[in-house]
């Protein structure tokens, strides 16, 4: 039976198989300064938050640079019920986060976002706004039609050309786009 660790050591153990943020090398120099242009932009994204006091590091899940990234960042929380360790998918994209209590690697943060955004195109659809309870992270975008097919197209493409980046953990459950 496995342990069940704190989140601190358990972001750890996550965090010891990733790359530091600093350490980001993509398939060619350009990759790499999107990348590292994406790391910076999810750093400021999470600091954002009034729960959060400081980023103290970042590690790369995986992405393609100026498309998708998903970001694993430490943070010293300004709250006792904000966890240190938050995933950030940032890209082509409205930026979210997710808890470390919901996703264990990359490849299911990568999942739980894309079906997160996916449930908000089928709700912007129809002009309704989303929430977080329905399994849907915040988006500063207008809930529209107009919108939701903008964001759909690209959830598309993400879809084709990022997912790849992402297979492999062992779990086979697929992202389908409506």
């Amino acid at each position: 039976m496995t342990p069940i660790l704190e989140p601190e050591a358990e972001g750890q153990q996550i965090a010891s198989e990733l790359v530091p943020a600093t350490n980001i090398v993509g398939d060619d120099a350009q990759d790499t300064l999107l990348l590292n242009k994406m790391s910076e932009a999810a750093q400021r994204y999470i600091a954002s938050f009034s729960w959060c006091d400081a980023v103290l590091g970042s590690y790369f899940g995986g992405g393609m640079g100026g498309i998708l990234a998903v970001f694993f960042i430490h943070i010293r929380p300004s709250r006792e019920d904000v966890d240190p360790w938050i995933w950030v998918i940032t890209g082509d994209l409205p930026p979210a986060f997710i808890p470390i209590a919901d996703c264990k690697s990359p490849a299911s943060a990568y999942r739980s976002y894309m079906r997160g955004m996916t449930k908000w195109v089928e709700l912007a659809r129809k002009g309704e706004a989303a929430t977080p309870n329905q399994g849907v992270p915040p988006v500063k975008l207008p809930a529209t039609p107009e919108w939701a097919e903008n964001i759909n197209q690209k959830l598309y493409a993400m879809t084709l050309t990022v997912k790849y980046c992402f297979e492999g953990d062992g779990n086979k459950e697929s992202t389908t786009l409506q």
